[in-house]
């Protein structure tokens, strides 16, 4: 198999996802040792989840989404991700309301709807 170098379209949405994953360890252990609220510990457990999952899931999906569906669907995954995140991390650490949290699971789920049509036409 042949490696070919990430063209400079690739890089930021793959690296978007790549700082995700690593922001969810750190945020991840912070969680466990760093907060008392059961409450905030859960929202925020939960954040790091998704932003690891996500995170991992456009760092590898990126390079190989080819046309406008793919590339669109990740990109809608990407902003979902940090609405979703951001707000469930937002309010744990500093009580911001979480009211953009569904407006990014929406959003999440119409990304890798779009990326499964993209998928099943083969783009």
């Amino acid at each position: 198999m042949e490696e070919t170098a990430m063209n400079p379209t690739s890089r930021a949405p793959a690296a978007a996802g790549a700082l995700l994953a690593a922001l969810a360890i750190g945020l991840s252990a912070y969680a466990a040792h760093g907060l008392d609220d059961g409450h905030a510990r859960s929202n925020l457990q939960t954040a790091c989840l998704y932003a690891f999952g996500h995170g991992i899931a456009l760092a590898a999906l990126w390079p190989r989404a080819a046309g406008r569906l793919a590339r669109g669907a990740l990109l809608a995954l990407l902003l979902g991700t940090l609405l979703f995140c951001g707000s469930l991390a937002g309010g744990a650490l500093a009580g911001w309301p979480t009211r953009l949290a569904p407006s990014g699971g929406t959003l999440m789920m119409l990304g890798w709807l779009g990326w499964a049509v993209s998928a099943l036409r083969g783009r």
